[in-house]
């Protein structure tokens, strides 16, 4: 019998990424909250800038915002933070822990994401106990900026044929590009400034959820 999937794909397909930074002086609470309103469907904390008690304390806060809602939260890097704040979700990039550790020391249940950022990063992961991959970055962002070269709408469609994971796209994505990236082959997209620097979070969620429906049928 089939295990059921720690996380769904439904789940992933609007997946905010916080930077508290961009958020215009705005408590990050009350930008997660809006942007749940407006129909985000996956919370990510990533701080990377701030101490580790601050990151913990944000972790907790946002953590049961997600909870009231039915979403699932997700913390960047930070395994003892996910641990500590019995996070859903746990998201790795290409130079952090290695996944065979994480997952040896989460729950079971917990998820973890991985971030690609090749075709080579693609082909290893198909050894991992990962739950979805990260398509990083799709286009040239300033908040990605530690990435390899953008994959493209092109490189996501071969990705697409050469995996049966969830995949969720970051970077450069905005409303006017999210449908044609759902068209694609993604899953998800996650968005960061999107959603925390828009003058509105709750209609810029709403914005890409109509774009995740306009384009439900889209390949899996």
């Amino acid at each position: 019998m089939t295990e059921p999937a720690r996380v769904t794909r439904e789940q992933l397909r609007i997946y905010l990424v916080t930077d508290a930074q961009l958020c215009r002086g705005r408590s990050l609470e009350d930008v997660v909250a809006a942007a749940i309103r407006g129909g985000v469907t996956c919370i990510q904390l990533r701080e990377k800038t701030a101490s580790t008690r601050h990151v913990f304390a944000l972790a907790q806060a946002l953590h049961q915002v997600a909870q009231r809602a039915g979403i699932p939260f997700v913390v960047n890097d930070r395994l003892d933070i996910a641990l500590a704040c019995a996070a859903e979700g746990l998201h790795l990039g290409q130079g952090d822990l290695p996944v065979s550790e994480a997952r040896r020391l989460l729950p079971e249940r917990t998820f973890i994401g991985l971030s690609v950022e090749s075709f080579a990063d693609l082909e290893a992961a198909a050894t991992l106990d990962v739950d979805y991959l990260g398509i990083s970055p799709l286009f040239a962002t300033p908040t990605k900026a530690d990435t390899q070269a953008p994959w493209g709408l092109d490189g996501l469609r071969l990705a697409r044929t050469r995996t049966r994971l969830p995949l969720v796209a970051i970077g450069g994505i905005h409303p006017d590009i999210a449908a044609r990236t759902f068209a694609a082959g993604a899953d998800g997209v996650a968005v960061v400034s999107a959603i925390c620097a828009a003058d509105d979070p709750e209609a810029a969620a709403r914005q890409l959820a109509r774009s995740a429906r306009a384009t439900a049928g889209h390949p899996q």
